[in-house]
């Protein structure tokens, strides 16, 4: 027999497409856990809210994965800052379509805190045990963006409560650990650490000529490479401010910016490209910035191939994907000393890496490679043993596995009450 287990992933559907403001990283994990876990024996249900009414209710994705789409509000595209007020009724809707199909679930993975809260409910109305992975912990984003942070002020204790009533926390790396143990005060023996992963379908070395030709970049040219959402935290700016201090290198040096709210660039409609293209300017680099849009997943090897070098500099980082996609195709990474990215990338090894918002120490690391081919060649075989070592799916999901086990052995009857979004 099966062992059925449900995921909740409010915001972050694997059918999204990547790269907005809203769809990234957790979007990628859950569809990969999901596909990888299905491998060992499980089926999957994600619950999603429906905000595509082209979209099915139920949508038979992959054999053994299903996704649901759980009522929450207009079927439209809202915000993730603004969905709190929905939640009740996303709850509402999972226990409705569990009841009506009949489901017992072992276990319930719930992604982001808002997750947590749905699963809460159903640890205490149906007593399914359930783990959570935040993805990102409201603290550490109010310190970082303050009042540019738009989530509701009662995320934080909200998470106090998810932390004391999970069975479980899977934290990505161990800041992620140490952040949820000093500022959330969960006990360390509730948390394993399970970092994310890559796809080696997906991700693998190209020869950058054929990459280059593929997407019809010169084969002569320096490229740097920056993918991922465009928005404020992940640094793109500092990106661009540290091409500013590159422009005498003997060869021409293009930043290749991926990622957006559309697959054709349109500062109209994105003000955070209207911005960095401002910052190009000023810093008078602009001819030298290519930023392509928003692509599908399937030609993201290609550019990971093409590149010298990728860059990721956010403030902070609860893990980061991309890096570990970088370093699968066999680029060197430099990436910001913070989070996940520290814990991937290896200094002096795989990359180096640099304080953020530090576009002087960027541009030197850039420079270092870029003048230095035989480290260059040593990081970007380093890079690709890290990762097959470390960092697969298949890797990823034998942990969880493990981890589901031990959680689904006999638990006690909960005589907690459930969270309210009020």
């Amino acid at each position: 027999m099966k062992n059925k287990i449900a995921f909740i992933s409010e915001h972050a559907s694997p059918l999204a497409t990547l790269g907005g403001a809203d769809s990234g990283g957790q979007n990628v994990y859950v569809a990969e856990l999901a596909k990888h876990l299905v491998t060992k024996g499980y089926e999957v249900d994600i619950f999603t809210r429906w905000d595509d009414p082209q979209l099915s209710r139920v949508v038979n994705w992959l054999p053994g994965i299903r996704i649901i789409h759980a009522e929450a509000g207009p079927v439209c595209y809202i915000p993730k800052e603004e969905l709190l007020e929905y939640i009740p009724e996303f709850t509402e809707s999972m226990l409705a379509f569990i009841q009506q199909e009949g489901i017992s679930y072992q276990l319930v993975h719930a992604n982001f805190w808002m997750s947590g809260m749905v699963a809460c409910e159903l640890k205490a109305i149906l007593n399914i045990p359930f783990v959570i992975t935040f993805h990102a912990l409201g603290y550490i984003r109010l310190m970082y963006q303050k009042e540019a942070d738009k989530f509701p002020v009662k995320r934080v204790a909200i998470e106090e409560e998810i932390v004391k009533y999970a069975d479980h926390i899977i934290a990505e790396c161990p800041q992620d650990k140490d952040d949820l143990t000093m500022y959330y005060h969960a006990a360390e023996d509730k948390i394993s650490i399970i970092p994310c992963g890559f796809s080696k379908q997906e991700f693998y070395p190209i020869q950058k000529t054929l990459a280059r030709k593929r997407l019809g970049l010169n084969p002569n040219d320096n490229i740097i490479l920056q993918l991922g959402r465009m928005v404020p935290r992940k640094g793109i700016d500092n990106v661009i401010k540290a091409m500013g201090k590159l422009k005498n290198l003997a060869a021409s040096t293009r930043l290749l910016v991926v990622g957006g709210d559309t697959d054709k660039p349109d500062p109209a409609l994105s003000p955070e490209l209207a911005r960095l293209q401002d910052i190009a300017h000023q810093e008078k680099v602009f001819q030298s910035v290519i930023f392509a849009g928003r692509k599908n997943r399937d030609i993201l090897k290609y550019y990971y191939s093409a590149a010298d070098i990728f860059v990721t500099t956010p403030w902070y980082e609860p893990f980061g994907i991309t890096p570990l996609e970088a370093m699968a195709c066999g680029t060197p990474v430099i990436g910001s000393d913070v989070g996940g990215i520290k814990y991937s990338v290896t200094h002096n090894h795989t990359g180096f890496l640099v304080p953020p918002n530090n576009p002087q120490a960027l541009a030197e690391k850039i420079r270092h490679l870029l003048t230095d081919k035989s480290t260059m060649f040593k990081m970007r075989h380093n890079a690709i043993k890290r990762v097959n070592a470390v960092f697969t799916w298949s890797h990823v999901a034998n942990q969880v596995a493990a981890l589901y086990q031990h959680i689904t052995q006999p638990v006690k009857q909960v005589s907690s009450s459930a969270i309210k979004a009020a």
